[in-house]
């Protein structure tokens, strides 16, 4: 028997155990404490790991919000999976997948808004617009490029090409209000998301109408020339 082999599951699996550890060690002092007051020796200690360890796994608090995103992202894509796969209606197709970004993200609500008063800052190194959370960024951005081509919806192709970037920065707007509804059950934001997401399909219909070609021409070379000069 390979000695080795046998023990490298081991150390994976201790791994795994100790960077759970530590991201939840930091999710719960991001909430207790606030994303700026919270250390990476506190975060350690909390978790019941050496500090070298800690940075081991997250060299800095900006990769344990890179990681806050990355785990909110993929339990949104596991939620909205049957969905997408069900379902050929835009308007039910984007209101459902809203709707669970919601659901989703809703457990780290205290912590959301704590890393939000830090990471909204263009400064920040993990401001969801900059260059570090560009590959994350890209990958929710392909998501809606799904949501828009596997519906049964007519989209002008020259809006198909922007309308998934569009679609990211609505996402973002709703997470924005989500962060601040004190409402029971988030209720003012699942109406919200109602409202908009109905909304939004029927000004993509009307995109296709010839009068408005134009008018439709120059606000997506609006929102490509703003897209362009965020990067």
């Amino acid at each position: 028997m390979n000695t080795a082999s046998a023990v490298e599951p081991h150390r994976n699996k201790r791994g795994e155990s100790s960077r759970a550890a530590i991201f939840g060690a930091a999710l719960d002092l991001f909430q207790e404490r606030g994303y700026e007051a919270t250390t990476m020796r506190a975060i350690a200690v909390r978790a019941g790991v050496s500090l070298g360890s800690s940075y081991h796994y997250f060299p800095s608090k900006e990769h344990l919000v890179l990681e806050f995103y990355r785990h909110t992202h993929e339990l949104h894509l596991a939620v909205i999976a049957p969905l997408l796969s069900r379902e050929k209606d835009l308007a039910a197709r984007l209101r459902g997948v809203i709707r669970a970004v919601i659901v989703t993200c809703e457990p780290f609500h205290g912590v959301a808004g704590s890393i939000f008063s830090s990471v909204a800052n263009p400064a920040s190194a993990v401001n969801p617009f900059g260059p570090t959370s560009r590959a994350l960024r890209d990958e929710v951005i392909a998501m809606y490029a799904e949501v828009v081509s596997g519906s049964d919806a007519k989209v002008p192709s020259d809006l198909a090409a922007e309308l998934p970037l569009l679609l990211w920065l609505y996402q973002m707007g709703i997470l924005y209000f989500w962060i601040f509804d004190r409402s029971q059950g988030r209720l003012r934001t699942l109406e919200v998301i109602d409202q908009t997401t109905d909304l939004i399909v029927r000004l993509i219909s009307l995109a296709n109408l010839p009068v408005l070609r134009g008018s439709r021409r120059r606000a997506l070379a609006l929102v490509r020339s703003i897209a362009e000069g965020s990067h």
